[in-house]
């Protein structure tokens, strides 16, 4: 097997473990949608999905292999069980897809952005142009099914406009007006709405099938937090006479048969909260009016303490693979020598010793 000369760097590295890390679990959760759905139409896309998922597998498996690099453990067949009762309608698999299909849009673009090595770049162009593909059909399908809830409309301006006071910057003063919503902050409260409510189908599918009340616990916290974030969002837009997303019924099934093993479902909560924590700074930092930013940078704060939650869930039961990182250089022994300069034959020791 061929070994390219250029090392990876820490970048690339990180990517193809997150990119592994992310469909080998995706291959697991989109392998047991495919055995109970019954549109043809929402059946292709998540067979494509699928497939995409296979392949990129195999080819990440080479990656590693070629770089002398131990491949991650991941999700495998042993983190679903097939025999399980169908858990998702077909509406819920194809807001799945298309929700996270968006994420990879962005994760793809950030793996691309930090890469240098031809090889790399390579793989994370056709990642990027693969998820688009992806996302594109499941949008078009969801539109032709009345399953999409698309951004609401705004008057079209007439002239273009300079902001003429401070004043346009400013919200957090109770007793003052606040100015209307612009097109930049109306996107991401109503992007922010559509992914919450997919967090919270999500959430609760997997807290009536978990085989541990502590996970199923905090699944149910993760769908309390998203539906307050839902209705923080959408009174925001209400009292800017801005419809909120008319969410289509993505229902999911009353089994409670366990479906994915927890270390997968803890890991896809982990997963949709860093994708959430990531929009919320993107809005925050996109919102020209001071109270908007400070509720995205106060909510982004309790995801943060809800995912340190998780993450102590999965350490203390041991589901928390490690990404690859640097050897701790403070603790490397080291060897003694005399006067001399001999090693002596007894004397390693630490730094700080």
């Amino acid at each position: 097997m061929q070994k390219n000369k250029t090392r990876l760097t820490a970048a690339e590295i990180a990517s193809l473990w997150t990119s592994y890390m992310n469909d080998s679990m995706a291959k697991c959760i989109l392998g047991f949608m495919l055995k109970d759905l019954d549109d043809k139409e929402i059946k292709g896309v998540v067979q494509y999905a699928y497939n995409l998922t296979t392949t990129h597998l195999k080819k990440l498996v080479k990656f590693f292999q070629q770089n002398e690099m131990p491949v991650p453990n991941g999700f495998s067949d042993n983190d679903v069980i097939m025999s399980a009762p169908w858990l998702f309608s077909d509406m819920f698999c194809l807001t799945y897809i298309n929700h996270m299909a968006r994420t990879g849009l962005i994760s793809y673009g950030g793996f691309l952005s930090m890469s240098s090595r031809e090889d790399m770049c390579e793989y994370f162009t056709n990642g990027l142009h693969e998820t688009s593909v992806l996302y594109n059909k499941s949008t078009r399908i969801a539109l032709s099914k009345g399953l999409l809830a698309r951004h609401p409309y705004i008057e079209t301006p007439d002239v273009t406009e300079y902001i003429d006071s401070k004043n346009y910057l400013s919200g957090l003063n109770p007793l003052a007006n606040k100015r209307p919503l612009n097109a930049i902050e109306i996107s991401h409260l109503y992007m922010n709405v559509m992914t919450n409510a997919m967090g919270v189908n999500l959430s609760l599918s997997f807290a009536q099938t978990s085989s541990t009340k502590e996970v199923s616990d905090f699944m149910l916290r993760g769908a309390e937090i998203a539906n307050k974030h839902i209705k923080i969002f959408s009174d925001i837009l209400l009292q800017n006479d801005i419809p909120t997303p008319r969410l289509p019924d993505v229902s999911v099934s009353n089994s409670v048969t366990q479906t994915f093993s927890d270390k997968l479902i803890m890991f896809h909560m982990s997963l949709i909260s860093a994708a959430g924590t990531g929009n919320y700074a993107t809005a925050a930092a996109a919102s020209q009016r001071s109270d908007l930013a400070m509720n995205y940078e106060r909510l982004s704060i309790e995801i943060a303490k809800y995912a340190k939650t998780g993450a102590d869930i999965m350490i203390k039961h041991h589901w928390m693979e490690k990404p690859p990182g640097t050897k701790d250089r403070k603790n490397w022994p080291r060897i003694k020598t005399d006067h001399n300069g001999k090693r002596s034959s007894h004397a390693l020791f630490r730094f700080g010793s």
